[in-house]
């Protein structure tokens, strides 16, 4: 857990940074779509370094209660539908950035636009935010956990937009409404399951919807 922490702390504040960094570095000659799936490789390969007894366990676990993951997988993923629905119709002052940019980089890229969508970024993400953020502040209170694994991942998904324009614009952080259906949908599907493996395969649906709606 201890190790954890400290990927969390890295992954969420620091490597998005060196990334930015790095492609500043090559003014705009490394291609971001290979270096996106460069970057999510070493992310996932260090989930597993860190996370590997928890992964394993939570593949057993999947394994025997297969029902109850099915459910909280088929329930979390309507869930998300009709939450999302709902949140889609809210006007927004500004569009979501990730939205617009899909169709371009899958344009560029294909390949290498779903392998981040569909397979690294839900191994990546659901270990760190529903695996330890969740289970650890569960422990504590299950309305806590809730609170805390979908609210803070609502704000990492939108955060970087508000800097990233050249000027500090804070609409930007309206688009958790966007992200809050999601977020809260995995949580869901991994208290209900109690696998992580069955948050990872909803947020791989969830992000090849996503990407197919935005083509």
């Amino acid at each position: 857990m201890g190790r954890g922490w400290v990927f969390f702390a890295l992954y969420v504040l620091l490597f998005p940074w060196v990334m930015g960094w790095v492609q500043r570095s090559f003014h705009g000659e490394l291609p971001v779509a290979e270096a996106n799936v460069v970057y999510y490789l070493l992310s996932a390969t260090l989930v597993f370094l860190v996370f590997w007894t928890f992964l394993k366990h939570g593949f057993h676990l999947l394994l025997d209660w297969l029902p109850e993951n099915l459910f909280a997988f088929g329930t979390g993923l309507a869930g998300w539908a009709v939450l999302s629905f709902l949140a889609w119709l809210i006007p927004l002052p500004v569009e979501n950035p990730n939205l617009l940019s899909y169709p371009e980089q899958y344009a560029l890229a294909p390949l290498a636009t779903v392998v981040i969508l569909v397979v690294l970024m839900p191994v990546v993400e659901e270990p760190l935010f529903r695996g330890l953020l969740f289970g650890t502040s569960r422990r504590y209170s299950r309305i806590l956990g809730y609170l805390l694994s979908t609210l803070v991942y609502a704000l990492y998904c939108v955060w970087q937009f508000v800097y990233a324009y050249g000027t500090v614009d804070f609409r930007y952080l309206l688009l958790m409404v966007e992200y809050l259906p999601m977020s809260l949908a995995l949580t869901w599907c991994y208290d209900n399951g109690g696998s992580i493996w069955s948050p990872i395969a909803l947020h791989m649906v969830i992000n090849a919807v996503t990407l197919v709606r935005a083509l």
